[in-house]
């Protein structure tokens, strides 16, 4: 396999890979918590709800939460910690109770939002740093009124009977293992984006949601987000024109992993439980918290940290699948530290009809259209620019504009409405799947110096499979 220390060049010599045979597609309908315009037609921005609504919301909400929270009043009285209370024979129509496996960041914020609806315990979390549990009980139990479950051991959160569904919000390397555990064990899952480290682990997450029936929700918030739904049918409306050229990225100055030894894990933490299917070895302080997902074992990088989310909005806009043709270049250029990834890449992903373009520099400032992150979309009568800020089109005077709101509650509230409801979430698997996918055809370009191109199977393409594991995965397919 070719070095990619410092600059890749790319060589006509190209990997293939399976693909979808469509490019354009229509929006697919979704279940959402608000209504969502229809995608034919172009109409003013979503209306928020009526006050009486808002009123009425506000009454169930405290209602809810007063009876949530009515147990444990006495039990603060007494000095003494609620527990989760036992599981009723309520169906998840009435109550859903949620496991939330890896706490430290991510999955607290994902368990607080879900422990402070009032139809919703989090009844057990999970996590391999024991520190990190009892770190989160407390925010937990201040937004539930009770201390939920603790386990070191995410297959005893999958396999019980009490839970409706579990968060999987751990390192990128275990989401697709458990999501498809959680599957076949009849759980409804809310997984973080990337949903795989693999092009492989993507398929496979689409065949199980298909085989077992079970709702997966991608953490992909930006698909609940009313600034963003509006913003991308305008665009399907046509408010822009033909849009031949997108483009996503993410510019900031981050900062030095360093450069450590090799040490004992600290104490409690089960580091062979963390490390999963990754190659074995010693414990090493830059391959854990934080800094794991600049390591190939581990993560994605860059890409799949921040550009899973501009690429997704980039690929939504443009009613785009997988490309046709894949090509990276770039390498570690600032950072003299233990990672692995780049911290400077530029891909290009070209499709029959359009390209999308990604960018990160993580050492820099000033990005594209004066902003640190986001996705445009540059059409033959405007260019659209959206983060999570709000969404501006450029070009026309009395344009539509929108300033933006966090889309996170919305997301989770999507989540609980469709394990109800049964309908597809707002990210559902096809939609995670294929933007995680659009990651990993980037970092494989990457890391194998050459283009990679589509329609044909990977055992068909002039790597042979050793190679393209070692590429995706960082280590020998043996082990």
């Amino acid at each position: 396999m070719p070095t990619r220390d410092g600059f890749v060049s790319q060589s006509p010599t190209a990997v293939k890979i399976r693909q979808a045979s469509r490019h354009w597609r229509p929006p697919e309908p979704h279940c959402y918590t608000g209504s969502m315009v229809n995608e034919s037609t172009r109409t003013p921005p979503l209306v928020p709800p009526s006050a009486d609504a808002h009123d009425d919301l506000s009454r169930r909400e405290f209602l809810g939460h007063s009876a949530k929270n009515a147990a444990v009043a006495g039990a603060a009285a007494a000095g003494v910690v609620a527990l989760a209370p036992a599981r009723s024979s309520g169906s998840p129509a009435e109550r859903v109770a949620v496991g939330v496996i890896g706490v430290r960041r991510r999955g607290l914020e994902l368990a607080t939002l879900l422990a402070g609806r009032s139809d919703t315990d989090v009844a057990v979390i999970c996590d391999v740093d024991p520190g990190v549990l009892d770190s989160a009980t407390p925010r937990l139990m201040e937004a539930q009124g009770f201390a939920p479950e603790h386990s070191g051991e995410f297959q005893r959160v999958i396999d019980r009977t009490d839970l409706d569904a579990v968060v999987i919000a751990t390192p990128d390397h275990h989401h697709a293992t458990m999501t498809q555990l959680a599957c076949q064990a009849g759980k409804d899952v809310f997984v973080e984006a990337p949903v795989s480290r693999t092009i492989d682990e993507s398929r496979q997450l689409v065949e199980v949601a298909r085989d077992t029936g079970r709702v997966i929700q991608c953490g992909l918030q930006q698909r609940s987000g009313g600034h963003f739904r509006e913003a991308i049918e305008l665009i399907h409306a046509g408010e822009i024109g033909r849009v031949r050229l997108a483009r996503a990225w993410t510019v900031h100055r981050g900062k030095s992993i360093g450069t450590r030894s090799e040490t004992a894990p600290p104490a409690g933490v089960d580091y062979a439980a963390w490390l999963g299917s990754a190659a074995p070895g010693p414990f090493h302080p830059a391959r854990f918290h934080d800094s794991w997902r600049w390591f190939w074992d581990f993560g994605t990088g860059a890409l799949g940290r921040y550009g899973v989310h501009s690429l997704d909005v980039a690929r939504w806009g443009l009613g785009l699948e997988l490309p046709t043709r894949t090509s990276a270049s770039g390498g570690i250029y600032h950072f003299q530290d233990d990672r692995q990834t780049p911290d400077t890449l530029c891909v290009q992903f070209d499709y029959p009809d359009a390209t999308i373009a990604w960018e990160h520099r993580l050492w820099s400032t000033r990005g594209p259209e004066g902003r640190s992150e986001g996705t445009a979309f540059y059409g033959e009568l405007g260019t659209l620019i959206i983060d999570r800020g709000g969404y501006k089109i450029y070009g026309r005077s009395q344009a539509p504009h929108s300033d933006g709101l966090r889309a996170d509650a919305d997301h989770v509230a999507n989540f609980i409405d469709c394990i109800r409801s049964r309908q597809a979430p707002a990210a559902d698997i096809d939609i995670g799947s294929t933007s995680s996918t659009l990651c990993h055809l980037g970092n494989l370009a990457y890391r194998l110096g050459r283009e990679v191109t589509g329609e044909a199977a990977v055992g068909d393409s002039l790597v042979d499979a050793s190679e393209l594991t070692q590429a995706e995965t960082g280590h020998d397919a043996a082990v």
